[in-house]
């Protein structure tokens, strides 16, 4: 009894120190993250936090760490070794690039039925088939930085794992799949908020996080979800011709994912998102900390953030509302559309750049060649 009391208190204790990391990065599924990490985990994410590292960094770096550890118990019943052998590397790309046809005539080919069921029922594992190889080799590369940081050299540069990735790619194949399927530009964009007409709570904030979050350059979900009411400012009013001033707020972004923390990129909002946003945070008693929180079922507002997946959420769900197919929309597709509406409505590339925060201007000037490309002469030849 005494040894179960212990392991508890070690927990909770976990969990308490994850709520002093999430200060600072927010992590959703924190109670079960305590349960999945361990003491040297969540020592390693505290010195992570120490060292200014970016917030979108480390919170893949948790989510994929949390990965590894749950993958780990399930496929060798204890918790990862630090460092990694080169077997357990092996093992881990062999349970995640496989050939679906092999495993059709050899159940064992591949990840084990066992170890897809636990991921599973944890909630780590969604679709079905290998994994992209493009999520595999972040997760090594993540694992990776993990064991340098512990002060460890692993094999992830061993001529064995290369050649296992590349082969395993090769018998593999997977078509990439863009993000979002669709953009989310001012027409869809209308349905979507149209969804959001009443003065319900609900209904306020999932209509300020669709407004912000594409008005703002089509921020990243983990930007909304852990936009915080200390990095807004009220700007001076927006004169207009024939009609009052516009409400006008900045929002420091701080670090993001192309930014390091000497840096404070700020973007604007005008007008109706600000309206929308204040609506938000006047009905739903916001007065400091996350401004998009968790509303419960008799409509309490929690005092933590949504987590990231949760603005994803809202948009597929208000995308349903609207008669739409959700598979078809991400929230990636608000940060599409900004683009795509921005080229659609001849605004100079470098001027939606710089709402949108883009640092490579051949990524962003995709949108718009697409955009020109389709209503373009050499598309209309016949």
């Amino acid at each position: 009894m005494a040894k179960a009391k212990e392991s508890m208190t070690a927990v909770e204790r976990r969990a308490e120190e994850l709520d002093t990391i999430a200060a600072v990065l927010p992590i959703d599924r924190r109670d079960e993250l305590a349960q999945l990490l361990t003491d040297h985990d969540v020592e390693t994410l505290r010195h992570l936090v120490n060292q200014g590292m970016g917030d979108n960094t480390l919170r893949a770096l948790t989510s994929d760490l949390a990965y590894l550890e749950a993958w780990g118990m399930a496929a060798t019943g204890k918790s990862l070794p630090w460092p990694a052998p080169e077997a357990l590397l092996l093992k881990f790309v062999a349970q995640h690039l496989w050939d679906p046809e092999k495993r059709a005539v050899d159940p064992d080919h591949g990840m084990p039925a066992t170890v897809d069921e636990n991921l599973r029922s944890q909630g780590f594992l969604r679709s079905v088939g290998p994994h992209a190889p493009a999520t595999v080799r972040r997760r090594l590369a993540n694992w990776s930085t993990l064991t340098k940081w512990r002060g460890f050299d692993g094999s992830f540069a061993s001529p064995a794992l290369k050649s296992a990735i590349r082969l395993a790619i090769r018998a593999a194949p997977r078509q990439r799949l863009r993000k979002s399927a669709k953009a989310v530009t001012s027409d869809v964009l209308a349905k979507l908020l149209a969804t959001c007409a009443t003065d319900s709570l609900r209904d306020l904030r999932d209509r300020a996080i669709l407004m912000v979050a594409f008005a703002s350059g089509g921020r990243r979900r983990s930007e909304i979800a852990g936009l915080r009411l200390e990095q807004l400012t009220v700007e001076a009013p927006i004169e207009v011709p024939d009609g009052p001033p516009l409400p006008s707020l900045a929002i420091h972004l701080g670090r993001t994912k192309t930014t390091t923390g000497e840096q404070d990129d700020v973007v604007y909002l005008t007008g109706r998102p600000v309206e929308a946003l204040t609506a938000w945070m006047v009905a739903a008693k916001i007065e400091n900390g996350s401004v998009f929180r968790a509303i419960g079922r008799w409509g309490t507002v929690s005092r933590r953030a949504i987590d990231p997946q949760s603005v994803n959420a809202v948009l597929k769900q208000r995308a349903a509302m609207a008669g739409l197919e959700p598979g078809e929309f991400s929230a990636h597709g608000l940060r599409s559309g900004y683009l795509t509406e921005a080229a659609n409505r001849g605004i100079p590339l470098p001027e939606a750049m710089e709402q949108s925060r883009h640092r490579s201007v051949q990524q962003a000037a995709g949108y718009y060649n697409n955009v020109t490309r389709r209503s373009g002469r050499a598309a209309r030849m016949l």
